[in-house]
């Protein structure tokens, strides 16, 4: 299990064009669990209903925590994903 703490630098926080974007990202690796963890709530970051209902704003503090294959590298694009504010 591998953990990064990242911040949601988007200007609207996680709406739902991000939140889908997150949701297929984590999705595409199967064998990997990522959570979120976010205002004392732990949400399965391949489901955008859940990321969606965490509301997420601008400037949150978000915990991502992947665990299974390639934990890593599945931390590394996910984070990176949020240092980039998701291409907006």
């Amino acid at each position: 299990m591998v953990a990064k703490t990242v911040n949601v630098i988007n200007a609207q926080g996680m709406h739902m064009r991000p939140a889908g974007l997150l949701a297929k990202a984590a999705a595409a690796h199967k064998e990997c669990n990522v959570t979120l963890k976010v205002n004392d709530k732990s949400v399965n970051a391949k489901a955008v209903m859940q990321i969606m209902s965490a509301c997420i704003k601008c400037g949150s503090t978000v915990e991502i925590v992947c665990d299974g294959a390639d934990e890593q590298a599945v931390l590394d694009e996910i984070a990176g994903m949020f240092e980039s504010g998701f291409g907006e």
